[in-house]
């Protein structure tokens, strides 16, 4: 449940997040303007206050990345620790069909039964 709240934060988060910085106006210029083009701006802008809307997304920015981090770690916490064989379910459904005396990993070639069979060749 958390992580649904998390998840569905994250996209309000991402949606405003991409509104508030379209809604800024640019300093003009362009890249030009940044390396001497823009008569009397510095590299990053001047040195005017900072409006509601920088703000906002500075904010936004930081919560973007905060909840990511977050979703992240929260998601490798739920996934599965075991892999799944769609094979070895084949298999275990149809035990009638596995002749008796051989394991599951000995007809599909485990680990185990690799080791196993050459243990047992080894012998004299």
């Amino acid at each position: 449940m958390l992580f649904n709240l998390l998840i569905g934060l994250h996209v309000v988060v991402c949606i405003v997040l991409i509104l508030v910085v379209l809604l800024q106006s640019s300093k003009g210029g362009g890249l030009a303007g940044a390396f001497g083009g823009g008569g009397g701006q510095t590299m990053f802008g001047g040195q005017e206050t900072a409006t509601f809307l920088s703000k906002a997304t500075t904010y936004l920015a930081i919560a973007f990345m905060v909840l990511s981090l977050l979703l992240a770690f929260l998601s490798a916490r739920r996934s599965t620790p075991t892999s799944r064989s769609l094979v070895r379910e084949a298999a275990e459904q149809n035990q009638n069909v596995i002749p008796s005396g051989q394991s599951i990993d000995e007809i599909l070639g485990g680990a185990d039964s690799a080791a196993a069979g050459a243990d047992t060749t080894s012998k004299p």
